[in-house]
């Protein structure tokens, strides 16, 4: 079992969606099939000089908000690339009863949305012209947007507040519009899953909880499935339903952030020495890590050291003033 956070491809080209079907006309939001649980059977994936994850299993549920966490490079975004399709690999990926590599591109990208860590569009589109791509994969060769595409682009404007920007050059935007408009793109495609990879990346606080906020409020308004990664154990804790804690790309735990997450798990996960209390807005568990007393000649005065779990590798400013000289060293 395995997963990684360390993707070093970045791509712009793949966005996912589910199956064309009737609006609602009271919130004006495509009707969404009964929630289906995306299903990882024995996934071994990676890249051309390494393997990331191997033979891992999990199950991710549908209508709910699953947050993946873990350290840097440890296979999230592999996973969450994986279970979209983008990357080869051997095991098996389900939507409900229906295995994804069976599927072609576009059926896949009528399913599943995919929303990738800091997408750069072409240059010189508005708002609306980037969202109406979302598009793309219900349209066919040749064929111009319907009514049914406009109105689609039309309700994505507005569920993401981003309808007034519609006219806007994306080049205008401010870091937290900008984002909104993607996942707008992705709202689109009428998708009955959406996978984003890191949302908050590179947005202040404010803006990091206003995604985080829209995300959970279009998971209640249609039980959409909303899948991404997250550094932030706390905001994850928060905002999702389900976590996925991985390390070295194996599963280390998967369950409702209230079940699973102790300070052993952090311990693991994240190599933090941390205590777990309830976020005092929430109820939800909330990491607050422990700082180790300055140690003498081992630190700046009043600075304290790195924290670290117990048994975990020392740094070098942490190993002792005079390191045993010898061949080995």
């Amino acid at each position: 079992m395995s997963c990684d956070d360390g993707d070093p491809t970045r791509s712009t080209d793949a966005f996912a969606v589910g199956p064309d079907t009737a609006g609602d006309a009271r919130s004006g939001a495509a009707a969404v099939a009964v929630p289906e649980d995306i299903h990882v059977r024995g996934l071994t994936t990676g890249y051309a000089d390494r393997r990331v994850i191997e033979r891992l299993d999990c199950t991710i549920p549908g209508g709910r908000v699953t947050a993946i966490v873990g350290a840097n490079a440890c296979g999230k975004s592999t996973l969450l690339r994986a279970v979209a399709q983008l990357i080869p690999a051997d095991g098996e990926v389900a939507l409900g009863d229906t295995v994804l590599s069976g599927l072609s591109p576009r059926e896949t990208a009528r399913r599943i949305g995919f929303l990738p860590q800091s997408p750069t569009p072409p240059e010189g589109l508005t708002v609306e012209e980037l969202v109406s791509r979302g598009r793309f994969p219900h349209l066919r060769f040749g064929r111009r947007p319907t009514a049914h595409d406009r109105e689609r682009v039309a309700w994505a404007l507005a569920a993401t507040s981003t309808d007034g920007l519609a006219d806007r050059p994306l080049e205008a935007l401010s870091g937290g519009q900008r984002q909104r408009v993607w996942i707008a793109m992705a709202l689109a495609q009428d998708t009955r899953v959406l996978l984003l990879d890191e949302p908050t990346t590179y947005l202040d606080l404010a803006h990091q909880l206003d995604v985080l906020e829209l995300l959970r409020e279009l998971n209640a308004q249609d039980g959409r499935t909303v899948v991404m990664v997250l550094h932030d154990v706390n905001q994850a804790c928060r905002y999702a339903d389900h976590l996925i804690a991985i390390k070295e790309g194996a599963l280390i735990a998967a369950g409702p952030p209230a079940e699973i997450v102790d300070a052993e798990l952090v311990s693991t996960v994240l190599d933090v020495r941390a205590r777990i209390v309830p976020d005092p807005v929430t109820g939800t568990p909330m990491l607050v890590p422990e700082a180790d007393p300055p140690r003498v000649g081992g630190t700046i005065p009043g600075r304290p050291r790195t924290t670290r779990a117990p048994g975990s590798p020392r740094s070098r400013t942490d190993a002792d003033p005079t390191p045993t000289e010898g061949p080995n060293r």
